[in-house]
This record gives C-alpha cells, sequence and structure tokens, in this order.
C-alpha cells in the first residue's frame, strides 16, 4: 500500500474553505441549495445565518432567505450538537431522525431531575399543546410543570425538545422582523411525517463534501454522534485518504477540490457560531493554536474574522436608524495591505446588508 499523502494545516484550510466557498463567493448556488450543500447554518440567533450566506454567495440578498424560511421551505430546529440549526425541510425530516441518538443520549444525563415523569407521556402532551397552537418554552414548562412538580424546569425544558422535533415558527427567524420563540412540532409545521431513520452514510459523504478532508472524530464533533468509525469503514472503498501532521487519518471524497495551500484566501466576516470554527475535533486548520479561545468572553461569542484563511480577530456591528459602525478588532498587527483588505471587505458588509444611510469601518475593541 502507498504511504497516504501528509496534509498540512494550511492544505486543510485551503480545502474546506473551497467546500465553503470562502475562498470564492459562488452564484452557483442559491440560498436554499447552499443550506442544503453546508447540511444546515448556525442558527442560535436571528442573525448568523444571514451573515454566514453573505460570506459565501455572490448577490446574496438577505430577504430571500427570509422568504424561504417564510415559506417553510427553510427551518430552525435543533439538531447537530444540540443547538438550533437551519436546514432545508427535507432535512428537518432526514437529519433529525439521524441525530435522535445524541438527543436520547443528552436525556439521560437529566434522567434524575425528572422525578417521577412518563416520557412518552410527556411527549404526547407537548404535542398535543404545540400542535394546537405555536407554544412558548415556557408556557410548555408551565404546563409541564403542573404534572410533574417535582422535576426540575430545565429539564422539562429538555425533555420537550428531545423527545420532539419541535421547529420555531416564523416571524422567530425573519430578516428584520423576528419575534419571540415559539414551537410546534416539524410534522405539524411541514404538513408531512419524518422519514426513518436513515442510514449515516449519505450524510458521511455530504459532511465531507462541505468540511473534507476529516477525521473520523471531526464528523462525530459536527455531528454529535458516536461510533461512526464503522460507517468511514464500509465507505473506505469509495474515498481516498490522508494524514494529518499528527498521523491522524482523514477522509475525502476522491473529487473534491483541494487547492494548493498558497491560493489566496481573501478576508472574510463570519457570524458567531459559524460552522466552519465547530466542525472539526482538531480546529487548528481554521483556529490557529494562539487564538483558541479569543472568539469567547465568558459565555458571549463574538463574529470573527478571517485572514489569510484564518481566525485572525472579531467584529461588532452597531446600527442606527441612519448610521452604522463596524468596528473590527484584530487579534494581532496588521500590514497595511491586509488592514486595507478588511476595510474593504467590511464597506461591502455595511454596503450590502445594513440599511443605514453612512456607514464607518473602525478598528478598535470589541471585546470589552
Amino acid at each position: 500500500m502507498a504511504p497516504q499523502t501528509t496534509l498540512t494545516p494550511r492544505a486543510l484550510n485551503r480545502a474546506t474553505l473551497d467546500r465553503q466557498h470562502l475562498l470564492r463567493r459562488t452564484d452557483a448556488l442559491g440560498p436554499k441549495e447552499a443550506v442544503a450543500h453546508l447540511v444546515g447554518l448556525q442558527a442560535q440567533n436571528v442573525k448568523p445565518p444571514y451573515f454566514a450566506l453573505w460570506a459565501r454567495l455572490a448577490g446574496f440578498r438577505p430577504e430571500r432567505l427570509s422568504a424561504l424560511i417564510e415559506a417553510r421551505e427553510l427551518v430552525r430546529i435543533v439538531t447537530l450538537r444540540s443547538t438550533i440549526h437551519l436546514h432545508t425541510a427535507d432535512d428537518v425530516l432526514t437529519l433529525r431522525p439521524l441525530v435522535q441518538a445524541a438527543r436520547d443520549r443528552e436525556l439521560k444525563q437529566f434522567r434524575g431531575q425528572l422525578e417521577g415523569v412518563d416520557l412518552e407521556r410527556l411527549a404526547e402532551t407537548v404535542r398535543g399543546l404545540v400542535e394546537e397552537r405555536p407554544y412558548t418554552m415556557k408556557e410548555i414548562r408551565d404546563v409541564l410543570g403542573e404534572q410533574w412538580p417535582d422535576a426540575t424546569p430545565f429539564a422539562l425544558s429538555l425533555a420537550a425538545r428531545c423527545a420532539l422535533p419541535l421547529v420555531q415558527v416564523t416571524p422567530r427567524g425573519l430578516w428584520g422582523r423576528s419575534g419571540r420563540v415559539a414551537l410546534t412540532t416539524a410534522e405539524h409545521w411541514l404538513g408531512r411525517a419524518p422519514g426513518p431513520v436513515p442510514a449515516p452514510d449519505d450524510t458521511v459523504l455530504r459532511y465531507l463534501a462541505a468540511f473534507g478532508p476529516a477525521s473520523v472524530k471531526d464528523m462525530q464533533t459536527w455531528a454529535g454522534l458516536t461510533r461512526l468509525g464503522e460507517v468511514f469503514e464500509r465507505l473506505r472503498p469509495v474515498l481516498v485518504t490522508f494524514r494529518d501532521e499528527n498521523g491522524v487519518e482523514l477522509f475525502d471524497l476522491p473529487d473534491a477540490p483541494r487547492p494548493d495551500e498558497d491560493t489566496p484566501a481573501p478576508p472574510r466576516f463570519l457570524p458567531e457560531f459559524d460552522n466552519l470554527l465547530l466542525s472539526h475535533a482538531d480546529r487548528t486548520r481554521v483556529i490557529p493554536a494562539e487564538h483558541w479561545g479569543r472568539s469567547w468572553k465568558g459565555n458571549q461569542a463574538f463574529c470573527t474574522l478571517l485572514v489569510d484563511g484564518f481566525l485572525a480577530g472579531v467584529w461588532r456591528l452597531e446600527e442606527g436608524k441612519e448610521h452604522a459602525v463596524l468596528t473590527v478588532q484584530p487579534f494581532g498587527s496588521l500590514s497595511r495591505a491586509r488592514r486595507d483588505e478588511v476595510a474593504a471587505e467590511g464597506e461591502r458588509l455595511l454596503a450590502e446588508m445594513s440599511s443605514a444611510t453612512s456607514y464607518d469601518v473602525r478598528f478598535g475593541d470589541v471585546m470589552g
């Protein structure tokens, strides 16, 4: 057997950025197709999916994404890593069943706080509530708390979202007019039942297409699943393999792009929680060791800046009725040329993603 090629962090960086459409914006995908290709977008807050697609799609307009959410072609739901993601309707009905094992495992960790709770009855109760009308999580907790007063409110909330595929209904998630979080079941919102639990093989291939080359642990980190090694072994005949600099085996699609590691990577403004930074066990392909943890402060995550393809700073957008200010905080010094490139990309962000009639790009303190 021929020795496996070793890929440097920089080579992995360029390969992943290419698949993420962050080396150059693509005009070949619309918002729905991009969400499908990326197997969902982090949507813990309302705006991240919009800024995530703006960084990746040529000519992106937030109103197009908002219209797809309003039309129920895209849906906000807890899936990967127990976090809210924006998915296509088809993925909601297949991916959520695939990661249900992780939700069941998560629920077991809190079983001691669910004193006397019959989980099947809880699921039936919640379904009856939210399919009559959308409920907030507080409303759900209040009803469940009356039935099971010895259970903790947090555990009851967790049980509800783990037991049922609860989606956030509009206007939550719409550009410029988002409302409070109200929930119903995926099948009620979409008018069709979820499919059977799919084999993970296709999802492995989709993950590699968007995030590869990657190890088994990388995908397990992305999905929040375990025991995927046997799936990769089953797919080995149709994949190619490499090694990283630590000797970890990486899998990839044979025809996936792996550009030269010296391929230019322009600055990119990404939202908080962007999956580019969260979808590998080894994140050195995007996050230099010296910047690990620097995009967080306490419980707050900041929007992130890529320079030369790697995490290099954070940013904040402040919008008034007429004026907007984009403040950029690099983690280190930037050359004059790099600074000008970042400023130009920031001006593009303000021009295309802000309704303000005037704006400024400033370099300063974002994290306080």
